[in-house]
């Protein structure tokens, strides 16, 4: 036994001798490990699991080379590659078939790619060839292209070298449409359009680098560019709209009405409903720049501080059971003073990424309370500020990017000398005070390579200097820098889609190449605008709304039935839980009240979660266990419904002697007028002939109690998708 192992170890010296004689051609990480990746090897099914599958693991989609290459040249024993016998290597034989394979057959026994490794294992597999160029990017060709319905159209997918060499990589590469109902892409890279108007990306996917197809699929019926040219045009949003409904041949709704506008402005930059003698003024106007003047009121109201303090406090609120009341009380209340000072976004965010202090005194260091680690830190920033979900790096290389655990602990060592004075955290109850300051140590180290990792931005060439005190200060000015567009489009992209029902990246902290904007030019313009007006959020808000697109109306027309991210129509929404609480209040005339907050006080300016209210739990408000950025879910439930209908403390306020449906009840007014009251207190307009005719019929009635018959309409109309939806 022991002299046929020495024979074959010389056997296998010998072999390698006779293969190292000339330069090796085959490089592992250029030609092997796209092969592995393209066939399914490297994927989480497979090899690529967080333990491998059947002994042998590989890094997820071939994202770490030098781990890929230990598993297959040194691990297994040698039986993985056999040099002696590289046609017996379970390298060629499992994925052939020639033995069991729990992946079943991934290779033709003769073809390319097997013979490719083949000659990789004769030549004594090389972990690098010398003269192997590095990938530099990854192009698709076309990259945007314009398909008639169940059109196809074969992509190539061509890898750069840092040479200046390329080389056509399609065979190796894997293709994803991000809307397959509106375009589809085989294995082999053939787009094919489906029958649904729309826009698609094509990504194709090579060695961890992605190019991109922009596929456009418009309406069969051209529609003559005069409609187009006649449409009204405010400003540059309404210009890149159009532009892009034209391409697609999609036609906008009209404009809607005075009482639709009123309603849905004042819920979008106030948070409340309009009041009936805002409705009447309103309606009356018929001055041709009353909108204009409307917005430009609402944006002075504390309201409008309030309600987008109260969108912010979801998205930073920390865990009260984790950091004390106090604390979130603090925060809460820093944050709503920033909006009540109409403080530039700019600097909101550096102030709040490079706060330092007491938790009693500043609230905004409750962030590095409630995030103690650097890593989670980062992730929050870097999601919330500039859109990029780092949480797949922390692990592995993120599937959909470039991100990799490189990536992510070199923005977490940002934060990596923040230090901590005081109690620290101690659940469920966690109400002493802490100290936030700048320390001088603090470390972040690569959890594979033990590597200690400097501070690094995610795109630019901005280094920190090693003797700054706080590399917060650093992040802080590449962040919030004027040539930092992703900044500013990220908050564009979340009012815009507060304003319009959807964003133009979805979701709205999701900015990748995979995930790209449904109108990228109106991104950009809208973010250059944004930074332009000195980071201010009234400004960006003012532009948006005055818009000839925001103004649409929310009615389907012949060619935007199927429509929903192109802005050819409003899309409906509904309104946020305060937003609503905050009218049922207003309209039952009986103002609500919460716990841990003062008299008069209104929904949207409740300061935690943690105070008990069944409605707003009802309607979407986050858990308070929950850890944010906390996202509100707009769907509609069965749940909200039947909440409407059986509330009991709605049914109190309605029937209350003090409330509105009293005092109309005890008033001399008429069907007409007392409607008309109606209908301006619930939706904000005036109500059609046959509403009048009803109400007035059912006063009328035999036996009618007038009271009874208030209350019971208003109790209908808080149930109808009117009052609930924002038009």
């Amino acid at each position: 036994m022991l002299v046929s192992r020495t024979i074959m170890v010389l056997m296998f010296i010998a072999l390698s001798n006779s293969l190292h004689a000339s330069e090796p051609t085959v490089d592992f990480q250029n030609d092997l490990q796209p092969i592995f990746t393209r066939f399914g090897c490297t994927t989480g099914p497979c090899h690529g699991k967080a333990r491998g599958q059947g002994g042998f693991q590989l890094s997820l989609l071939g994202f770490d080379s030098d781990f890929d290459y230990e598993a297959i040249a040194k691990e297994g024993r040698g039986r993985r590659v056999f040099p002696a016998a590289p046609e017996l290597s379970l390298l060629l034989q499992k994925p052939t078939g020639q033995v069991p394979h729990g992946g079943g057959v991934r290779l033709e026994a003769g073809g390319e790619e097997y013979n490719l490794i083949l000659k990789w294992i004769k030549e004594g597999m090389p972990r690098k060839v010398k003269s192997a160029p590095k990938l530099v990017n990854v192009t698709v060709s076309p990259d945007d292209i314009i398909l008639k319905n169940e059109q196809s159209q074969p992509l190539k997918v061509t890898a750069h070298y840092d040479d200046n060499t390329t080389r056509d990589v399609t065979r190796l590469a894997s293709f994803q449409s991000n809307e397959s109902p509106i375009a589809s892409v085989s294995e082999e890279g053939l787009i094919t359009a489906g029958t649904i108007t729309g826009n698609a990306a094509i990504m194709g996917r090579f060695m961890g680098m992605i190019g991109i197809c922009d596929v456009a699929i418009p309406r069969p019926e051209a529609v003559p560019a005069k409609e187009y040219e006649q449409l009204p045009r405010n400003n540059f949003i309404d210009d890149l709209v159009w532009t892009k409904l034209q391409q697609l041949n999609i036609t906008p709704s009209d404009i809607c009405d005075d009482a639709t506008y009123l309603r849905r402005v004042t819920t979008d930059i106030c948070g409340r409903i309009p009041k009936p003698d805002e409705v009447h003024k309103f309606l009356e106007d018929s001055s041709p720049d009353k909108r204009a003047r409307l917005v430009d009121r609402l944006l002075e109201e504390p309201d409008f501080a309030d309600h987008w303090a109260n969108k912010w406090m979801d998205l930073l609120r920390p865990n009260p059971y984790r950091v004390g009341i106090k604390a979130v009380l603090n925060y809460d209340q820093w944050i709503r003073e920033r909006f009540h000072q109409r403080m530039p976004w700019d600097q909101f965010v550096r102030e709040l990424i490079t706060a330092k202090g007491s938790t009693f005194r500043n609230g905004a260091v409750t962030l590095f309370r409630d995030r103690r680690s650097p890593d989670e830190v980062g992730t929050l920033t870097s999601q919330l500020f500039v859109g990029v979900r780092l949480d797949c790096a922390k692990c592995h290389h993120h599937v959909f990017e470039k991100w990799s655990q490189a990536d992510f602990y070199s923005f977490a060592a940002y934060f990596k000398k923040v230090g901590r004075k005081g109690r620290g955290v101690s659940p469920p109850i966690s109400g002493s005070e802490e100290f936030i300051y700048a320390g001088t140590k603090g470390s972040v180290k690569h959890p594979v390579t033990g590597e200690e990792m400097e501070p690094r931005p995610l795109w630019g060439d901005d280094t920190v200097d090693p003797d700054l005190l706080d590399p917060r200060d650093a992040l802080a000015e590449w962040m919030t820098s004027p040539d930092n567009a992703q900044f500013a489009q990220v908050f564009a992209n979340r009012v815009w889609a507060d304003l319009m029902g959807r964003g133009l990246v979805e979701p709205v902290d999701d900015f990748r190449a995979t995930n790209p904007a449904s109108n990228q030019p109106l991104l950009t313009a809208l973010g250059s605008h944004f930074r332009d007006e000195g980071f201010s959020l009234a400004n960006l808000i003012r532009t948006i709304a005055a818009s000839h697109v925001y103004q649409l109306n929310s009615d389907i027309n012949e060619r935007n039935a199927a429509d929903n991210r192109n802005y050819s129509r409003h899309y409906r929404q509904r309104l946020r839980a305060e937003v609503l609480l905050d009218a049922v209040a207003d309209i039952t005339g009986m103002p609500q009240s919460y716990e841990a907050m003062p008299p008069g006080s209104t929904a949207k300016q409740i300061w935690t979660h943690r105070t008990t209210s069944l409605f707003l739990d009802t309607f979407g408000r986050p858990d308070p266990n929950q850890d944010p950025p906390c996202e509100r879910q707009p769907e509609s439930t069965v749940v909200q419904s039947l909440h409407l209908m059986n509330s009991e403390n709605m049914h109190n306020d309605l029937v209350n002697d003090k409330g509105n449906a009293a005092r109309l009840a005890d008033s001399k007014k008429e069907a007409p007028e007392l409607t008309q009251e109606i209908y301006q207190l619930i939706y904000g307009r005036n109500p059609t002939a046959n509403e009048i005719q009803l109400v007035a019929d059912l006063l009328s009635a035999e036996n009618a109690d007038r009271r009874q018959v208030i209350e019971d309409v208003m109790w209908a109309m808080l149930n109808t998708p009117e009052f609930v939806f924002q038009n």
